[in-house]
């Protein structure tokens, strides 16, 4: 039975790419039906397809994916209870795009004894493929605040839509979403990888560290050497599968060791006037310099950067700025 629906599946997937390069109406009527067709197949059947027929070129929504080796050994054994969830690529109706599952779709491809991945087929465009993959997200465990913030700096910066458009997709206010990139700015993607995901720290203690981030103006690499020292050390200890209590989590603990660290770097630091806020700046993961707001303007301090990058930049100045306001006015 299952033969007979992946032939004719093969069928309507030929058809239709015959369809779209006549240009009779009626074949692009007849594609269509055979495109509603196929679309109402999918949905009422679980596929095995070839892992490597999936690609994944989602925005990245976890800090900490985790192992995937217990899972492939419980798939080895017990096999894959829940499939996947994928969408028809756009432009080649052999291929799919992943939805959600990317923890069981890497565990079948490093696995000798699994071949084929279960996974279900979905008629998504992009935004409703992304509200799926947070939803999904959500129901198991629920992205910690830095995660929700670094993933909506993530669709901003790609062009996904405006603040207004993101705060729909998350489920949040604009407002919201507006701090959330505030914060996600101040700590940048570097830091926040060396801390990671921080369950149970919420918005408030993160937008205190973005403060003192900002204000004190400390040194990235540091608070990234402070995080990831604090991390390994409560990693070793960590234990999720036992009987007692497991230890503190690793990323909570990186995160208490880089706020204890911004406090006495507060605390001895000396007052010299008012001072300027600013933001970290980074460039391929690598701390870049500061930007910085003042009463008279907005300074910015590139330190280490490639020579070539900056007099790139110091030439097309005027189209960098007008570029960026361009996309503020866009965005306001």
């Amino acid at each position: 039975m299952a033969d007979n629906k992946k032939k004719r599946m093969s069928m309507l997937d030929g058809l239709a790419a015959a369809g779209t390069r006549a240009p009779a109406g009626s074949m692009m009527s007849n594609n269509r039906a055979l495109r509603s067709a196929r679309d109402a197949v999918d949905s009422h059947h679980v596929w095995e397809l070839d892992p490597a027929q999936v690609e994944d070129d989602r925005y990245s929504d976890r800090l900490d994916p985790g192992d995937v080796q217990d899972l492939r050994a419980s798939i080895e054994q017990n096999g894959q209870t829940v499939p996947i969830l994928v969408r028809r690529h756009p432009s080649d109706s052999s291929r799919y795009l992943l939805v959600y599952g990317r923890r069981r779709l890497e565990a079948i491809r490093g696995s000798d004894r699994v071949t084929r991945v279960r996974a279900l087929i979905a008629n998504l465009d992009d935004t409703a493929a992304l509200r799926a993959q947070v939803s999904e997200n959500t129901g198991r465990r629920d992205l910690s605040y830095i995660e929700r913030a670094l993933f909506a700096r993530e669709l901003l910066d790609n062009g996904f839509g405006t603040q207004a458009q993101i705060a729909e997709v998350l489920n949040a206010t604009r407002s919201a979403v507006s701090m959330a990139l505030s914060v996600a700015n101040a700590i940048g993607p570097f830091l926040a990888r060396a801390i990671g995901p921080a369950h149970g720290i919420g918005r408030p203690r993160w937008e205190a560290v973005a403060r003192e981030v900002t204000d004190a103006r400390c040194d990235i690499a540091q608070l990234v050497e402070v995080a990831q020292t604090a991390h390994a050390k409560a990693a070793a200890q960590f234990d999720p599968e036992a009987d007692d209590a497991p230890g503190p989590d690793p990323s909570v603990v990186a995160f208490d060791a880089v706020a204890r660290h911004l406090r006495k770097h507060t605390a001895s630091a000396p007052v010299t006037g008012q001072r300027k806020r600013a933001s970290a700046l980074v460039i391929d993961g690598q701390p870049a310099g500061t930007v910085a707001k003042s009463t008279g303007g907005v300074r910015l301090d590139l330190k280490g950067i490639d020579d070539g990058f900056a007099k790139w930049l110091e030439a097309h100045a005027q189209d960098v700025v007008q570029e960026l306001h361009a996309r503020w006015k866009r965005d306001a």
